[in-house]
């Protein structure tokens, strides 16, 4: 992806840890879940806020040291997140073995049966490769800003990752999306689902592009709070400016990607996504072959986030979550199309 000398060493440094303790990012994420399908949305979220408090003193603590303490580099920010998780994953789990859980999971019996995988994986699978391709494009972008000097590689990354903390904000509207639609369409409700979809997404569009042209006004707030270089803020500006002003259409496809979830219809998120993936990647490509700028690598991957926003939406609009997609229209219009006269 263009690292080399010291930033390809801390880069190697820091995955080698993540990579080692990834299952408990798996077990924390997985527990989350179960609880939130209880209903209990609360337990989760003190559990995630407590430990993102915990991490402003642990991260710098790890990585520079302190009395005692001795200092393990860029080894200590991946630790500092394990710790996190790991205490996460134990809260959780003590949690549900509380007597104030709904649910008590018991390991005793337990039986794997294929019913039950399947059901998970209906779903789960395809959800996961929207998680791949849009990590893919982040990727991609990574490699392609990598032409252009370590420096831009740095200052894609720093501003890049304002896009992944948009993702847990668009999970708090997302997870309670979807059970509000799994439950109206189990019960027959489908204008309560769409009309309860479109709220949350509208709520979580506004929002997240608040932050984003927050940010393309003023992206040296954001930038040095990871540095001063010139090089990495110069191109981190390009990528705010380029990309920060359509963060929208990133949390609006991102919640109605939850949403779909609880209809159980997850092909046009998945589409939307791929489709994301390939107008970045496609996109940032040519605009190395015709010799255009780092900026242009950037506004490739701003029209992507257009695109896989306006697909997810538009298809929902034209009824994607009950069959055939046709013209995206509104919640009345379409159930009049769908109510047979």
């Amino acid at each position: 992806m263009g690292g080399t000398g010291a930033s390809l060493d801390a880069a190697l440094v820091y995955s080698d840890w993540i990579f080692a303790g990834a299952v408990l990012v798996w077990l924390f994420n997985s527990l989350a879940a179960v609880i939130r399908s209880t209903g209990n949305m609360a337990v989760p979220a003190t559990v995630t806020l407590v430990g993102a408090v915990a991490l402003i003193p642990l991260s710098p603590l790890l990585i520079f040291g302190w009395g005692p303490i001795p200092g393990m580099g860029i080894a200590g920010g991946a630790a500092a997140l394990l710790l996190y998780y790991l205490g996460g994953t134990l809260a959780l789990w003590m949690y549900l073995r509380s007597p104030g859980s709904v649910l008590k999971p018991k390991l005793a019996g337990v039986r794997l049966r294929w019913p039950l995988f399947r059901d998970i994986l209906r779903i789960g699978l395809v959800g996961m490769i929207a998680t791949v391709s849009t990590n893919l494009s982040i990727g991609i972008a990574t490699a392609l800003s990598g032409h252009f000097g370590p420096g831009a590689i740095a200052g894609y990354g720093t501003a890049a990752r304002l896009e992944y903390l948009l993702v847990p904000l668009a999970f708090g509207f997302g997870a309670p999306l979807l059970a509000m639609v799994g439950t109206c369409i189990g019960a027959g409700d489908r204008e309560r689902a769409l009309r309860a979809a479109w709220i949350g997404a509208v709520m979580t569009f506004a929002i997240t592009e608040a932050i984003g042209l927050t940010a393309a006004i003023f992206p040296h707030t954001w930038l040095t709070l990871f540095g001063n270089e010139p090089v990495m803020l110069e191109a981190g500006t390009q990528y705010l400016h380029a990309v920060g002003p359509l963060y929208g259409f990133f949390g609006l496809g991102q919640v109605l990607h939850f949403a779909s979830q609880g209809a159980g219809r997850l092909l046009w998120p998945v589409t939307g996504n791929l489709m994301r993936l390939t107008v970045a990647g496609l996109g940032g490509w040519l605009a190395l072959r015709w010799g255009g700028d780092l900026i242009h690598v950037f506004i490739a991957q701003g029209v992507g986030l257009v695109v896989y926003g306006l697909v997810i939406a538009a298809t929902i609009a034209g009824g994607a979550w009950f069959g055939r997609v046709g013209w995206p229209r509104s919640t009345a219009a379409l159930m009049r199309r769908l109510t047979p006269v």
